[in-house]
């Protein structure tokens, strides 16, 4: 088996997917492991605007929706989280994709006094970080935040991280993987934009070029420019397309890279 084909079957992707089915399968998943684990309320996401998070908290807001329906138990709640760092650049996304999940709460929590709290302690310490380390710092409170959320709200943090990322380790070690459940891990970049129009997401969210827009002096840079490859590129390789042989190298030169990413080293 070569390593595309290993990396395919290790993040589950599938060539081929019947929207509907998926987005079906995951709130049958989710209702089945809320109902399964009693003290389990919520569900909380972070909402940024972006393709991922909004598909994510559209499926959570459904799941909550029909479960309270099935069980007449109006305790279980979707939560989103609006986390800017200051005033961010895209919040009117940020507003649309709210409206379009339509959550039970929405709770606004800006992070910015508490990173910059942070580099300030750090440089006191004689460590001073760069931009690109202070980002990181961002989504690390991020996270943070949402499971001090969770633990007063009993609740479940959901993930945003999808296929195309994970292979890349384009992502926060410890930030935004560091959640309790992941529900788009198995779909990359191309399968989130079908099942959003098949729930009918207002287009600008789902075709929105994506952006992590974590670093201070490059607001809102691009993802395919941080990484080198289009997304195009990298959701073909997963689907098990062949690519150009230089694009494949970097891809799987990234996964191989970044690996350390996905696991924790236990020495002794």
């Amino acid at each position: 088996m070569n390593l595309q084909k290993k990396i395919i079957e290790l993040l589950g992707v599938q060539s081929i997917i019947v929207p509907e089915k998926e987005i079906s399968h995951r709130i049958q998943s989710l209702k089945k492991y809320l109902i399964q684990n009693i003290h389990i309320k919520s569900l909380i996401v972070g909402i940024s605007g972006g393709q991922d998070s909004t598909l994510t908290g559209k499926i959570c807001q459904l799941s909550i929706n029909e479960l309270r329906q099935e069980t007449k138990k109006n305790f279980y709640q979707c939560i989103a989280l609006r986390l800017p760092y200051g005033k961010q650049l895209d919040e009117k996304d940020c507003q649309d994709a709210i409206n379009f999940i339509n959550p039970d709460q929405v709770f606004f929590i800006n992070i910015k006094n508490s990173v910059l709290s942070s580099e300030i302690s750090l440089k006191k310490g004689g460590i001073e970080i760069s931009d690109y380390i202070k980002g990181n710092e961002k989504a690390r409170e991020r996270m943070k935040v949402q499971y001090s959320v969770a633990a007063v709200k009993n609740g479940l943090v959901i993930g945003t991280s999808n296929a195309s990322e994970i292979i890349t380790g384009f992502f926060t070690k410890h930030g935004d993987n560091a959640t309790d459940v992941n529900l788009i891990s198995k779909l990359n970049k191309r399968q989130g934009r079908l099942l959003l129009k098949k729930l009918n997401c207002p287009k600008h969210l789902y075709l929105k070029k994506p952006t992590a827009d974590l670093e201070d002096k490059k607001p809102q840079q691009e993802d395919e420019y941080v990484l080198g490859i289009k997304y195009n590129e990298i959701d073909d390789y997963l689907e098990g397309k062949k690519i150009d042989i230089s694009i494949q190298k970097k891809i799987e030169t990234l996964f191989l890279e970044r690996q350390h990413k996905h696991k924790k080293i236990n020495l002794g």
